[in-house]
């Protein structure tokens, strides 16, 4: 399969050559022994970036839900979140085997829920009743089509969780899709938190991980499920040299992505049979579909040419990232008229 324009995922971007350098050449020890003076720093940038006391590096997105979901919860707790979230649809069913919780899923606009439904979901104390433990928001929404949770409704979920009771977590995998659109920092969004993680390994371009913050409590008992689900990863400093490189060198060009996801957006709404509100893209994810034509069949079409996409169900999503130009996404805009 020859793939010449790859929109599938941002998880599919590769280390440039001068990020594969600066990782061969990382200052390597022990890292469950604190002595990896790469993780160290990487952990350290997270803390500064997000404004919290301690952070942890982990192999993957997933783990960081899973490990705040199992520090906040007991079997049979309950968390809050939109029904379209990742722990919902592509975490394998986790948190029913990690954490023994459960999940509430709120029926949000593109991914984003109110306040009045968030307060209609906590659960009473009734014996009966699973106890609502965690509010979980997911900056950018995926399924949602990468649309950002606006600061003020962020913030008054939180507070409001609190107020009852509720630690508050936020999956932050496109976290710094937000920031690079908005100008609000990483630190605001994450500022009324209990754990909030990014990702390194989608827009960043770095190849693996993940960095999970909090206070230095939360992060104490994070290690103990870090230990549970695979322990050390020793001399992690060669991958997380990745992460180094990407929060100093491509932080601001995330950016690019989102403007390349809006300029495929509305090249897109200019073709009759594409189905697709410009307006709705705010981040890197584009989300459409085709008038008259099955989604995977028309995916296929696409793949002939080189050109990949992921199907949803009966939609499409597109997906920009580093490897993928300007120049590139006007191509990919010609094979979907010529399939068309």
């Amino acid at each position: 399969m020859d793939i010449k324009i790859d929109l599938f995922s941002d998880t599919g971007t590769r280390p440039s050559d001068e990020m594969r350098k600066f990782m061969a050449e990382a200052e390597v020890g022990d890292e469950q022994l604190f002595e990896d003076p790469s993780v160290n720093r990487l952990t350290e940038m997270a803390c500064e970036l997000l404004g919290k006391e301690d952070a942890v590096y982990l192999p993957s997105g997933l783990m960081a839900n899973q490990i705040s979901f199992a520090v906040h919860c007991s079997p049979g707790d309950e968390i809050i979140m939109d029904a379209s979230a990742h722990p919902i649809h592509y975490e394998g069913g986790a948190t029913a085997v990690i954490s023994g919780a459960t999940i509430r899923g709120l029926e949000g606009e593109h991914g984003i829920f109110q306040l009045e439904q968030f307060e209609k979901a906590v659960r009473t104390k009734d014996y009966h009743d699973p106890q609502s433990r965690v509010l979980s928001i997911e900056q950018t929404s995926n399924l949602g089509g990468g649309r950002i949770w606006p600061l003020d409704l962020i913030n008054t979920l939180t507070k409001r969780a609190h107020e009852l009771g509720l630690k508050t977590h936020m999956d932050g995998a496109r976290l710094l899709n937000a920031v690079a659109k908005t100008g609000i920092s990483a630190k605001e969004y994450a500022e009324n938190f209990d754990s909030v993680w990014f990702d390194l390994s989608k827009g960043l371009g770095a190849p693996v991980g993940s960095v999970l913050a909090g206070s230095n409590e939360f992060i104490n008992k994070a290690r103990y499920w870090k230990q549970r689900l695979g322990g050390a990863m020793r001399q992690a400093g060669i991958i997380a040299a990745g992460g180094i490189y990407a929060l100093e060198n491509n932080l601001d060009r995330l950016s690019v992505d989102n403007e390349n996801a809006k300029l495929l957006a509305h090249k897109l709404a200019e073709i009759d049979k594409v189905d697709i509100d410009p307006e709705n893209v705010d981040t890197n994810i584009v989300i459409f579909k085709i008038k008259g034509e099955d989604s995977a069949d028309f995916a296929e079409k696409l793949l002939e040419e080189g050109l990949r996409v992921s199907v949803l169900h009966d939609k499409l999503r597109a997906v920009t990232h580093l490897d993928v130009t300007r120049e590139e996404i006007l191509e990919a805009v010609e094979i979907f008229r010529e399939k068309l």
